[in-house]
């Protein structure tokens, strides 16, 4: 495939060829032009660094799952993370974990809204998903019924494994 080029003018002013970037090597690729990737995206490279997933570093209180949904708490003044859980009110999803963490060790808590959880099994593309009343830290596509319970639409499966990640409460059952 040929690459895609552009047209410039040099120091001297002259119109010169350069053929335009699909990915950022840094600094020295200031002023160029931007192709997409072959996969028919931008490269995350070519974005400020402040650009992408809100990914957060805390303290598992419990030994999480890849995948698990978690809840961030305060526990005498540090904010931790545990599996989020319907059956207690107050254990919200706030993020999600993409590799297994150890209980008390540190790992990285993601909350991108509308980014994408991998790795799950047994979804149903298209169907909405919620916190689990049963299972902290999974999702179900069973709403809470019991009393008390929390109500978090987590999101809407992509895939058999995939989980468009969007949370919202919608209360807690009396």
């Amino acid at each position: 495939m040929v690459a895609d080029k552009y047209l410039f003018l040099d120091t001297s002013g002259k119109p010169k060829e350069r053929i335009l970037t699909d990915a950022s090597a840094g600094a020295g690729d200031a002023g160029k032009g931007v192709a997409l990737g072959p996969d028919g995206k931008l490269d995350p490279s070519l974005f400020p660094s402040s650009i992408g997933s809100p990914v957060f570093t805390y303290v598992a209180s419990e030994t999480l799952a890849a995948g698990d949904l978690v809840n961030l708490w305060n526990d005498a003044g540090t904010v931790k993370m545990r599996k989020a859980d319907a059956s207690v009110a107050t254990k919200q999803a706030h993020g999600y974990v993409k590799s297994a963490v150890t209980s008390g060790a540190s790992g990285s808590a993601y909350s991108e809204f509308g980014g994408v959880i991998t790795g799950l099994s047994g979804l149903t593309g298209g169907s909405d998903y919620f916190l689990s009343a049963t299972i902290p830290g999974v999702v179900t596509t069973a709403i809470p019924t019991t009393a008390n319970t929390l109500v978090q639409l987590i999101g809407v499966a992509k895939s058999a494994t995939e989980l468009y990640f969007n949370p919202e409460v919608r209360g807690v059952r009396a």
